[in-house]
């Protein structure tokens, strides 16, 4: 029976990776001769932006402002983030944290 390995890590692509990329693609694109200024700078490509910005402001302001807004304030800051700086401080002042303390034990 031959045991199988499985010391393959997934790997993603570093920021140095896409920084190189992104210097490849420039090089590309002036080989061709294509200017990157007067492709953004296009009314089209103006255009399309102001398009795209509009219609992201008005999904924000609409539908995802107040969703977002809610779990944010009260949930992550209620209840996380509290929580951590208290437990933070219990570490800081060499008290147990709410884990340790709810942590099952073993009395003798």
């Amino acid at each position: 029976m031959k045991i199988k390995k499985f010391n393959k890590k997934e790997q993603g692509i570093s920021i140095i990776g896409i920084l190189f990329l992104g210097f490849i693609i420039i090089l590309i694109l002036s080989y061709f001769k294509i200017s990157i200024k007067s492709v953004v700078e296009s009314p089209e490509a103006q255009d399309n932006l102001h398009y795209v910005g509009g219609n992201t402001r008005n999904l924000w302001n609409d539908y995802l402002k107040e969703p977002v807004s809610y779990f944010w304030n009260d949930i992550f800051i209620g209840i996380f983030w509290e929580s951590f700086i208290n437990n933070m401080e219990r570490i800081r002042d060499g008290k147990p944290t709410d884990y340790e303390l709810a942590a099952p034990s073993i009395n003798k």
